[in-house]
């Protein structure tokens, strides 16, 4: 090995022209208060039957006491809605 094999080269030629570009991308439309209908909201809800889970903001401990609490709520949503 020479002295000059150490110097770094790069990987692409930043200097070429592309020639061709296939395909485009399309941004996705995002949910806001001016996209969003709440005709929109109540059909989503129909459809998926709700979160079936409390509203509010909940402080636990650990990860497993919210987790116990998720299951919790949720399985009593599913009794709730099946009989």
């Amino acid at each position: 090995m020479n002295g000059n094999d150490d110097q770094c080269y790069p990987v692409i030629n930043v200097e070429e022209t592309i020639g061709k570009t296939v395909g485009s991308r399309k941004p996705r439309r995002a949910l806001t208060q001016l996209t969003s209908r709440k005709v929109d909201m109540e059909r989503w809800r129909e459809a998926t039957g709700g979160v079936g889970v409390p509203r509010g903001v909940y402080r636990f401990t650990s990860h497993e006491e919210a987790d116990a609490w998720m299951r919790r709520n949720l399985v009593a949503t599913a009794v709730k809605r099946a009989s």
